[in-house]
């Protein structure tokens, strides 16, 4: 293990892990992963418009995917979400619309619109809706059933990032506002703080017992902050995703289901596990020349 901040040797090997690759992969850049909640499919969009849906198997040590099924947008892919029965997927992207996608059928809907870019989804299963987040500063919450948007909650600025942990709700936008949202009153904001990291927010991802987030950064950097006022003394910020002089976006943060621990994945194609009570690394992984995305799957075991 090794504390928070410290400086890991890189590695340029492409695949040193020897993990396995799906077949059938993007043509282009991977925008959004994310493994279904209920069984073992792995759905990725992409910037080659497309979203794909594999199937992965483990076996032992041995792991295995078969391409299911894909869909197109119009332009590029940006970001996606399950349905929490694991039957639906949800895909948005800079055709400023949202896809409905019942894998049981090749025949996506669109159920959702935006004035620009849609680079945000979370389906929030205590309200039965979806959320959606655009570069046209706000945030727009659907029942899939109808045309129009249950409710249009502006934002600051451009929706970079947004994090469900219900009740709370966590967005980042441009020019570093974080804007926290209690779900159980959604039209009013519950809180907005400037994040504590001095660059571009990149990414945001909630706390599990939902007292806080973390917020990582295009400077490599992620900053571990409560909500409470009363535990404000116990927020920090730590580097990451460094080597020597070269920094590194932080792409990406997420708690594993089961742990509570939790991963960045960097532009300088490394993993991190930390643990962020103990502030500790737990392991470091390099897997890739960039890492923009990743995803757990809590039915296989896999990342």
């Amino acid at each position: 293990m090794s504390t928070f901040g410290s400086t890991p040797a890189s590695t340029t090997s492409h695949n040193p892990n020897k993990s396995a690759e799906v077949v059938s992969p993007p043509g282009d850049s991977v925008s959004s992963l994310c493994f279904s909640p209920k069984a073992n499919y792995l759905i990725a969009t992409s910037w080659d418009n497309q979203v794909r849906c594999w199937e992965v198997t483990k076996n032992g040590t041995a792991i295995s995917s078969a391409a299911k099924a894909a869909i197109s947008h119009d332009q590029p892919v940006l970001c996606s979400a399950w349905k929490d029965d694991g039957t639906t997927v949800f895909s948005g992207g800079c055709d400023k619309q949202v896809k409905m996608w019942p894998l049981a059928s090749s025949q996506p809907t669109i159920v959702a619109m935006h004035d620009a870019p849609v680079n945000e989804l979370a389906w929030i299963p205590e309200l039965n809706l979806l959320a959606t987040g655009s570069w046209d500063k706000t945030i727009k919450y659907w029942d899939t059933r109808q045309s129009s948007p249950v409710h249009t909650q502006q934002l600051p600025d451009r929706c970079y990032s947004l994090s469900v942990m219900h009740p709370l709700m966590v967005v980042g936008t441009a020019d570093r506002n974080i804007v926290i949202f209690d779900l159980q009153k959604p039209q009013t904001e519950f809180k907005r703080i400037q994040s504590p990291l001095k660059y571009q927010t990149r990414c945001v991802a909630a706390f599990p017992d939902k007292q806080g987030f973390l917020v990582g950064s295009i400077e490599g950097r992620v900053g571990v902050h409560h909500l409470d006022d009363a535990q404000q003394g116990n927020n920090f910020t730590f580097k990451c995703h460094r080597d020597a002089n070269d920094i590194y976006s932080v792409n990406s943060i997420s708690f594993h289901p089961v742990h509570h621990t939790f991963v960045t994945a960097g532009s300088d194609g490394a993993f991190n596990f930390w643990d962020k009570d103990s502030k500790q690394r737990l392991k470091l992984i390099f897997p890739s020349e960039t890492t923009s995305v990743f995803s757990f799957s809590s039915i296989v075991k896999l990342l």
